[in-house]
């Protein structure tokens, strides 16, 4: 587990926040801003390192609103071992997948969207389309140095035994294969979206320039990207997609 201490990442630009989130309600972004209406398609929706569903309770307010079917991901803080957290997010795909019949989209933010083109490697078949909001897709380490404390202090705790936590641990045969799934061929027939901010705080924003992603540049600090209008206006357009394919019924 080696972070990048050498960064330099303006991580006091994170302090605009409150500013994002009171543009947001103050800029109706949806079908009466030129976007159009959704198509019920699912969208999961995975939250960031030590954050849970509820820091994109309101994108999935909005997803609902808009036309989608916005999903939880099951996290209270997403700070668990990254292979189980994987093997509890593949089981909520398949179920989302088989309750709509449908192959799903997922949107995850920071972390969570490092676990979104994992999953999309791993399960293409249920898996329509991705979008990473601010993730480190090619170094996952590319954090601030502050970031990089909260992490190690997260290992140190899950390697004294604390459950939930990933530890020290992970850098075995889990932290091996995380790597070598998440810098994989992506699949062809999924859609791969890339948002960053040259001004995100808290990630490098070259490590989110995935070379398989179709990227977008927005304006927003790390923690923003889940309230900031440029980035919802970025998210409802990433949506759409030629064709929402259905899936055979999943054996019981």
């Amino acid at each position: 587990m080696e972070l990048n201490s050498g960064l330099r990442i303006p991580i006091w630009l994170e302090a605009r926040l409150p500013l994002e989130q009171a543009a947001l309600l103050r800029y109706r972004v949806g079908p009466g801003d030129g976007l159009g209406r959704g198509d019920d398609t699912p969208v999961m929706l995975i939250p960031g390192f030590l954050t849970g569903d509820l820091s994109l309770a309101q994108m999935a307010g909005w997803l609902r609103g808009l036309g989608y079917r916005p999903c939880r991901a099951g996290m209270r803080a997403n700070v668990d071992c990254t292979e189980r957290a994987l093997a509890r997010l593949e089981s909520q795909l398949e179920r989302f997948s088989s309750e709509h019949s449908r192959r799903v989209t997922i949107i995850g933010q920071s972390r969570g969207g490092a676990m979104a083109r994992i999953l999309a490697v791993r399960r293409p078949d249920l898996v329509d389309l991705i979008i990473c909001l601010g993730s480190p897709l090619t170094d996952q380490f590319a954090v601030h140095p502050f970031v990089g404390a909260q992490v190690r202090a997260v290992a140190a705790l899950g390697s004294i035994g604390i459950p939930g936590l990933f530890s020290f641990a992970c850098r075995g045969h889990c932290c091996v294969q995380t790597a070598k799934d998440l810098t994989a061929s992506f699949p062809r027939d999924v859609g791969f979206v890339s948002v960053f901010s040259r001004t995100d705080g808290i990630v490098d924003w070259r490590a989110c320039l995935d070379p398989a992603a179709d990227t977008i540049e927005v304006s927003s600090s790390h923690a923003g990207m889940a309230v900031n209008p440029a980035v919802y206006r970025a998210v409802a357009l990433a949506l759409p997609r030629p064709k929402a394919d259905s899936v055979p019924a999943l054996a019981a």
